[in-house]
């Protein structure tokens, strides 16, 4: 009996470290690697969700998408890479970017279309078949052939939101100034006679 006894607490502390080793293994395995989400809009062929291709292989939204991917977006979808704190950018229909991000920043070449920075933690680095090197900030857009353009924003003046602000101030403005020359005289009622309850 001491022998099956024995023989037990031997087969539980060998499983046990069994047990122990295959966890410590997959999480040596994890890498620290950054990784970002990939969200896929537009129209897919035969009615199906819309893909796109990274490194060769078609991906739909909610991939992983690691630093030195390729990512290219057929003529009907475009790809929002969301990368975390690092950034966000966008690839238009019909482009094509080898991106690499990490905790300091994104850079990347842009072989075809256009790249459009969403939001991003630091400046992103562009670089475009033709050699040149851009610098982008968030609501910037690039092309292949190295055109920029900065989107059509409130912050830089020109938007919507100004003219709407200058016309409510302009009526303000008139509204005082009316107010202001006009006579205080106010005419409440006719010129009758009063007549009094009590005499």
């Amino acid at each position: 009996m001491d022998s099956k006894l024995w023989f037990r607490k031997a087969l539980s502390l060998c499983l046990s470290v069994a047990i122990l080793a295959t966890y410590t293994t997959v999480a040596l395995a994890v890498s620290g690697k950054t990784a970002g989400e990939l969200t896929v809009s537009g129209i897919g062929a035969n009615g199906e969700a819309p893909f796109v291709l990274v490194n060769g292989e078609a991906a739909k939204s909610g991939r992983s998408i690691f630093s030195s991917s390729t990512i290219s977006t057929p003529d009907q979808a475009s790809a929002v890479i969301s990368m975390g704190k690092v950034g966000q950018v966008q690839l238009a229909p019909n482009s094509s970017m080898t991106l690499s991000f990490g905790d300091t920043g994104i850079t990347g070449g842009l072989n075809a279309g256009s790249l459009t920075v969403l939001g991003s933690s630091q400046p992103v680095i562009v670089n475009t078949p033709d050699g040149k090197t851009l610098t982008l900030n968030a609501g910037e857009t690039a092309s292949a052939n190295g055109a920029r353009a900065q989107a059509d924003d409130d912050d830089h003046g020109g938007g919507k939101a100004w003219w709407a602000l200058a016309g409510i101030l302009g009526a303000a403005a008139i509204v005082i100034v009316w107010t202001a020359t006009s006579s205080n005289d106010v005419t409440v009622g006719g010129g009758g006679t009063v007549i009094s309850p009590n005499r």
